[in-house]
């Protein structure tokens, strides 16, 4: 695969849609002297502005179909685990995702990873992620335990924040409700037993809850939130 591609592909699978990409380009001082964020949208589209790829609208649309047509056309998850016969260095990420990823499938654990780090543009952003819902849904995540792959928040986990941009957004999964109303920051509301995970650093993080802060290579900023979910007799 071609660098190229390469990039198309990181960049349909982090963006939900073609504007959402064109807007991860457009910084506060393109909006504060254009005085139009469509105007700045299409200066993104023919290259004049931006500090990313030029990517083309019918090429992320198609290659946002391949995925999601691949996606579609599998069958239910495979039974084995990602991280099955696979052999991680100590204090590594993955090492402590693997740890978790069986508990997270069978339901007994609902994982928040918090990671801040570089985009493939060279942008920090930053985020809080859904790990179980991931091992659900993402068809990446097998490349991301053979480490072919780098896992990091997207548009459509619970949070994204790109501090070059400023853009920010917050999206519930089907296990957690995010409560973003509430300052000075986010709370996470557990769907199965209602209980609040809060990732503020200087408090607990709540009920049936464990912090554990990771300092591994590769990363700039790693936090895990393991909630325990206690099913009903």
């Amino acid at each position: 695969m071609d660098e190229g591609s390469s990039v198309l592909d990181n960049i349909s699978a982090e963006y939900a849609t073609y504007e959402d990409f064109l807007n991860s380009q457009i910084s506060e001082v393109d909006l504060f002297y254009l005085e139009d964020e469509e105007l700045a949208r299409q200066l993104v589209e023919l290259g004049y502005r931006g500090s990313g790829e030029v990517v083309k609208r019918e090429e992320f649309e198609a290659k946002k179909k391949a995925l999601e047509d691949a996606r579609s056309s599998k069958r239910a998850p495979p039974k084995r685990l990602f991280s099955q016969d696979l052999v991680y260095p100590d204090g590594s990420l993955l090492r402590f995702l693997a740890d978790r990823e069986e508990a997270n499938r069978q339901g007994k654990l609902t994982t928040i990873i918090f990671i801040r780090d570089k985009n493939s543009r060279g942008q920090e952003i930053s985020g809080y992620i859904d790990f179980a819902h991931r091992l659900r849904v993402d068809d990446t995540m097998e490349a991301i335990f053979n480490g072919k792959r780098r896992l990091l928040p997207r548009q459509n986990d619970l949070s994204y924040y790109n501090w070059e941009t400023q853009q920010s957004r917050f999206t519930s999964s089907p296990n957690y409700e995010v409560i973003s109303d509430r300052l000075p920051g986010i709370l996470f509301k557990n769907k199965r037993d209602r209980k609040i995970i809060n990732p503020d650093p200087q408090v607990a993080p709540g009920d049936n809850t464990s912090r554990t802060m990771i300092q591994c290579d590769g990363y700039v900023h790693v936090v895990l939130y393991d909630h325990v979910t206690r099913r009903k007799a």
